[in-house]
């Protein structure tokens, strides 16, 4: 039997350490990450609660980070992905048995009768855990209303840069650009946002403090590096760690730096030296409006550094 309760800041312990032990869990889940951003939705996170016959204190088995809008539970808004993170022992059983019991506390506790729900990707898992996609198909009926893509690349089975990103990358070597971890998140967000900009007319989702907030409190999970020429910034890329996948939050060069290829010297370095031996790096989407607009530009590019396809999905359900 599953208790279901809402998260409160006095739980912020237990709740990151059952993240830390999951199995499909990362550090985007810890409240410290959530948290930042606390002004900008309602949370509404959920904590499952194994009571056994046998009189010990409930176990905690898995977390829901999401927010609540109205009348609709959402995974949480200031997050690519979430879902139902597991402990490493939950079985499809239980995890059946957790989503009868969100569903009816969503009911009469939280007033919802709908709820969109965003999965951890299968390559952030440290083990299998699709046990809540079985689950919200059986047992709430789900269905996929958003699918969208990104590109990955499994770097124990890497292809080759296309021509064009290879030839870019020894143009930058030529010229002297190196690539280098760096501490400098102003320089590279202005660079960032001069790109975005210029481009699209819109600003980077964090902000400079926001950046530097995060890597103050995760600076062994969130790493930045930089393509110089000289002492001069031409490109870089926000890196997010994430256990077995090596995740660019962001990518940007300026214009002497798109110019000279330095990101792509900068990507060869990070995927055939730096993190050579990891399991993954996810580029991440290039889509946008639900999956329906596909970023031509955007995922040649990445293409062309040997990713490829791993579907980002978002499904929903009415709660009778």
């Amino acid at each position: 039997m599953f208790e279901i309760r809402r998260y409160t800041a006095a739980d912020a312990e237990e709740w990151d350490r059952l993240v830390a032990e999951s199995k499909n869990g990362t550090f985007l889940f810890m409240r410290g990450y959530m948290d930042y951003h606390s002004d900008r939705f309602s949370d509404c996170s959920l904590m499952a609660y194994e009571n056994k016959d046998n009189g010990s204190k409930p176990q905690l088995t898995a977390v829901l980070p999401a927010n609540i809008c109205g009348n609709e539970l959402r995974s949480h808004g200031g997050l690519t992905y979430g879902g139902l993170v597991m402990s490493r022992e939950l079985t499809i059983e239980q995890c059946l048995d957790i989503f009868k019991a969100i569903n009816v506390f969503l009911r009469d506790e939280c007033h919802v009768n709908h709820v969109v729900y965003k999965p951890t990707p299968w390559i952030y898992h440290s083990i299998p855990s699709e046990e809540d996609l079985y689950a919200i198909s059986n047992t709430c009926q789900a269905q996929i209303t958003a699918r969208e893509i990104s590109s990955t690349i499994r770097l124990d089975n890497r292809l080759k840069f296309s021509k064009l990103r290879h030839r870019c990358a020894n143009k930058a070597r030529r010229n002297g650009v190196e690539a280098r971890e760096a501490d400098d998140i102003g320089t590279f967000w202005h660079i960032l946002d001069n790109n975005l900009t210029s481009r699209y007319g819109v600003h980077p989702v964090h902000s400079i403090k926001e950046l530097q907030l995060l890597k103050s409190r995760f600076p062994d999970n969130i790493r930045l590096y930089m393509a110089y020429m000289g002492s001069e910034a031409i490109a870089g890329t926000l890196v997010f760690e994430c256990g077995s996948v090596i995740h660019t939050q962001y990518i940007s060069a300026s214009p002497k730096g798109k110019e000279l290829g330095a990101l792509d010297l900068l990507l060869d370095y990070l995927i055939n030296n730096r993190y050579a031996d990891a399991e993954y790096i996810d580029f991440g989407k290039s889509t946008e409006n639900r999956g329906h607009y596909l970023n031509t530009n955007l995922i040649h590019q990445k293409e062309g550094f040997g990713g490829r396809g791993v579907c980002y999905d978002t499904y929903e359900w009415t709660i009778e």
